[in-house]
């Protein structure tokens, strides 16, 4: 995988997998592992759940208890290296949500994301302007220094090199209400720019944008959600809110999210129709 897109947070989320399984396949509790290195048990659970970095050193008393051999063992050291390698996003940790940096470190491997936003162009998509407006709308809620909306907007806009422009791009497909290119965030222009580079980005190749016009029927009732895949992993999906966010990974959950997207996608404009319908929105913001 090519450097820029392998993330240390998979790659740790991974590692942990993979000794889970090792245990499993010996038909070890997590307890008795501990138990047999002399650790407490929530080490061993807090490694699997990659909650913690493990240290080279636990690696190889684990792979030796497992009975792992060396090519499998090079494989988790290779792993475990990668989990210590910075991530971009964690340049701006001071002034990110902690679940919104995890979700960077995911979003940094996935393949493919799709997602529903009903009230704001969602973050891969903003204009520089229209981010910063988007942030300072919640200044009055939520406390953000001048300097955290500056690294803010910072943020966004590296994320937007991140996924879009790298060279081996995932798939985007985003489906918007159109009440979220009405909703006004700093000056007419603003939105008319915005309207604009809604339309430039939705032709490249990898991305999909689709609007849910508001005469249509509405299918499901659901806040903004983004549902991640990946090569090697299983799927994730992300739910952001006023003061936290948290990931759903049950795969019966996270299959019942597609299926909603599938549902809301069935009842939106195609993506011709859509460009047409923001166009109209961008002339509206000529007034």
């Amino acid at each position: 995988m090519p450097p820029e897109q392998s993330s240390p947070t998979v790659r740790r989320l991974k590692l942990g997998q993979e000794l889970r399984q090792l245990r499993e396949r010996r038909s070890m509790t997590g307890a008795r592992a501990a138990s047999e290195l002399g650790w407490s048990p929530s080490k061993v659970s807090r490694i699997e759940a990659a909650k913690t970095k493990p240290s080279t050193d636990d690696v190889r008393a684990l792979a030796k208890l497992y009975k792992v051999d060396d090519p499998k063992l090079d494989e988790l050291l290779g792993l475990l290296a990668d989990a210590y390698q910075r991530g971009w996003w964690e340049d701006y940790e001071g002034t990110l949500p902690g679940a919104y940096t995890r979700f960077l470190g995911l979003e940094a491997e996935a393949r493919f994301q799709q997602g529903w936003e009903p009230q704001v162009v969602p973050g891969l998509l903003q204009t520089e302007d229209y981010a910063r407006e988007v942030i300072l709308a919640t200044r009055g809620i939520v406390r953000i220094t001048h300097s955290g909306v500056r690294s803010r907007v910072e943020a966004r806009l590296a994320r937007q090199q991140r996924v879009l422009h790298r060279p081996d791009p995932c798939t985007l497909h985003v489906v918007l209400d159109e009440s979220a290119l009405m909703r006004r965030f700093g000056e007419p222009s603003v939105m008319r720019a915005q309207m604009e580079h809604l339309i430039e980005v939705s032709v490249l190749p990898h991305v999909c944008v689709q609007v849910l016009p508001l005469e249509s029927l509405h299918p499901v009732n659901t806040g903004a959600f983004i549902h991640l895949r990946f090569a090697a992993f299983d799927d994730v999906v992300y739910l952001e809110q006023l003061y936290n966010a948290r990931f759903v990974e049950d795969l019966e959950l996270v299959a019942g999210y597609e299926t909603a997207f599938n549902h809301i996608r069935s009842e939106a404009l195609d993506e011709n129709e859509s460009r047409v319908l923001i166009q109209r929105k961008a002339m509206m913001w000529r007034r």
